[in-house]
């Protein structure tokens, strides 16, 4: 710590220096010595959310005779100080840490009862009078006050950022959607012409890919609304109240507007993490959709002149710093960037989601930290790419006409007048001629002129 003044804390393994003016005691000072791997602490919402639980739990501990009211009421203060952000450098335990985060449940111990103590006696740090295990951590274990921070800040994290985000891409797909709707285009399948299709319904396909990938996630997301809080060390909720948990559960639920409740079987919330596997995997597909989706958009904005150049993208900045005049699709490509980190995050969440072995799931950091950098990616991704790209779509109206005019797809509106062989010969000589299909029925005198026009009446 160099010159930097120091003080003491003592814990279960002796004395141990801190910086003066810390918050945290003995317990974070040795974490972060023992684990300067990534330089990445745990994710801000996921802190606030435990000291959500804490504020909580001191509350509940007061009203059932646990906690002098004065303790608790200096720590519920400090909990709040701490959820407003403004202890958010006293957090710096990394999220490689031991397998149950301990370390950060006994970083957040240490700071709500230093500032606790700072708050009735004017003095930082120690045990006295509030205490970080016996009065913050009371009735509470790392091993069910974790997994429930995660619960909570991703459950909190889907409904307030994720679904308003997803619904404004939807809104967004759809009003273009609808301004499109008369909008004729080639359809491609195989990257092939195919029949002509409307460009509005090419972009309610998007709107529907959105719409089902938040019935998805909502539909996942319930699974996170059952708790582990009670269970304590191993599930048995050994030094809890049995009323402990729902009550403190029950001002979470206020506090936070989602319908949280106890675990129905504590061993299973605490050994197994599938609820958070499942949620990641509704990520992931959504994930999936949402780069087919800015695919299509930059490839049917290709161009401006030597692409596809159906529609025209809002232009953002430039795009290269020796082509002038070039603009790229910046902004589908970076929703395709966010897309494959969540991917890969689910990847390390599923092998995360195998960690736990009898009571425990020992791989709980890197899971909180995991999903709840996905919710957040998706949630600003997908906001950006509806604000500053597909608002500003504009269709190329002529574009759209002259590859349907050109296309030898239209030759599959003559099969049920001539069949499909001759259709292919006529295809077959516009490809060669390069004429159109139109112009090659009309040499061939093959259908009067009412004919022809019934036959291609939708074009």
């Amino acid at each position: 710590m160099g010159n930097n003044p120091v003080r003491e804390e003592r814990d279960s393994l002796g004395t141990v220096l801190v910086p003066k003016d810390a918050y945290y005691g003995a317990g974070t000072q040795r974490a972060m010595e023992n684990f300067p791997i990534s330089g990445m602490g745990m994710p801000k919402v996921f802190i606030h959310t435990l000291a959500l639980i804490k504020k909580c739990a001191a509350a509940v501990n007061r009203d059932l005779g646990l906690i002098d009211p004065q303790i608790a009421g200096a720590i519920e203060k400090a909990a709040q100080e701490v959820m407003d952000g403004n202890f958010d450098g006293q957090f710096a335990v990394d999220v490689f840490q031991t397998g149950s985060a301990t370390s950060t449940n006994m970083n957040m111990n240490e700071v709500l009862a230093s500032r606790a103590n700072e708050i009735m006696t004017g003095k930082k740090g120690g045990k006295a009078p509030v205490h970080p295990n016996d009065h913050v951590n009371s009735g509470q274990s790392s091993n069910d006050v974790i997994p429930t921070a995660i619960h909570i800040s991703a459950a909190v994290g889907i409904r307030k950022d994720l679904i308003p985000s997803l619904s404004l891409l939807g809104r967004t797909l759809t009003q273009k959607a609808d301004e499109f709707s008369d909008v004729l285009k080639i359809g491609r399948t195989h990257l092939q012409d195919a029949v002509p299709i409307f460009l509005g319904q090419e972009f309610s396909g998007y709107a529907r890919q959105t719409e089902l990938g938040i019935s998805r996630v909502e539909s996942a997301a319930r699974e996170l609304e059952e708790l582990a809080l009670g269970g304590t060390a191993v599930g048995n909720g050994i030094n809890a109240r049995p009323e402990f948990a729902a009550k403190t559960i029950g001002l979470i639920s206020q506090y936070t507007g989602i319908p949280f409740k106890e675990a129905v079987n504590h061993f299973e919330a605490q050994s197994a993490k599938d609820a958070i596997v499942s949620v990641s995997g509704a990520l992931k597909t959504l994930a999936v959709s949402l780069v087919k989706i800015a695919n299509d958009i930059r490839l049917l904005g290709s161009g401006p002149r030597c692409g596809l150049g159906e529609i025209m993208l809002p232009s953002t900045q430039p795009g290269s710093s020796i082509m002038p005049g070039k603009v790229n699709p910046v902004i589908p490509e970076a929703l395709i960037q966010a897309a494959a980190q969540v991917m890969g995050n689910d990847t390390t969440l599923m092998i995360c989601g195998q960690g736990g072995y009898f009571e425990l799931n020992t791989m709980m950091p890197l899971m909180a930290h995991n999903i709840l950098y996905s919710i957040r990616l998706l949630s600003t991704s997908t906001r950006v790419f509806a604000e500053k790209c597909v608002s500003g779509i504009v269709a190329d109206r002529a574009a759209c006409n002259a590859y349907v005019e050109r296309s030898l797809a239209l030759v599959t509106y003559l099969v049920p007048e001539i069949g499909y062989d001759r259709s292919a010969e006529i295809a077959k000589i516009a490809f060669e001629t390069g004429r159109t299909i139109r112009e090659v029925v009309i040499e061939k005198k093959l259908f009067s002129d009412d004919q022809c026009n019934e036959i291609f009446k939708n074009i």
